[in-house]
């Protein structure tokens, strides 16, 4: 059995994350996706939140398990007995991070691979953080978001 681990902020989980993360389901027979606390990125959701804004929007997956994680990411793939770290690659500017990422994991952890999915086309530009700005400036992110992760902004930024 393969299990993948997708670890991130998902501050807040877009349809770029889901779109992978249901891609990861077919090649994989488990999905755990990690959510990292990240106090130093001030995420706008607490962790808790996140985690339940991400297992109500993946609940159709039944080989994916959310939860949180505040450890080294090395570390918690030996103790989730993970074989694959999952991460995303939007466009080429993303690359040179993530690759740096997966050295030191590959470092770190030498039994886990990294394996990097793009997402579909129609995604590729969705970050979070344009996601919460878009809100925050009261524009619409329902083509963007889940209604569940939409509602969460509306009420967390006091906009329409």
């Amino acid at each position: 059995m393969v299990k993948a681990v997708y670890p991130g902020t998902f501050d807040p989980i877009t349809h770029g994350h889901s779109d992978l993360i249901g891609r990861a389901c077919r090649l994989f027979e488990e999905v755990k996706v990690a959510i990292a606390i990240s106090p130093s990125k001030k995420p706008l959701f607490p962790v808790e939140e996140r985690v339940a804004l991400a297992r109500e929007v993946l609940a159709e997956h039944g080989n994916v398990t959310v939860c949180s994680f505040h450890c080294l990411l090395a570390d918690f793939c030996r103790k989730e007995r993970a074989q694959v770290i999952l991460r995303g690659l939007r466009a080429v500017s993303d690359f040179e991070y993530e690759f740096q990422l997966a050295g030191m994991n590959r470092r770190l952890v030498p039994e886990v691979e990294t394996l990097f999915l793009t997402p579909a086309e129609n995604f590729s530009y969705i970050s979070s953080s344009l996601i919460k700005e878009i809100a925050g400036l009261g524009g619409d992110v329902s083509e963007f978001v889940h209604p569940v992760v939409q509602t969460a902004l509306i009420e967390k930024l006091g906009r329409p």
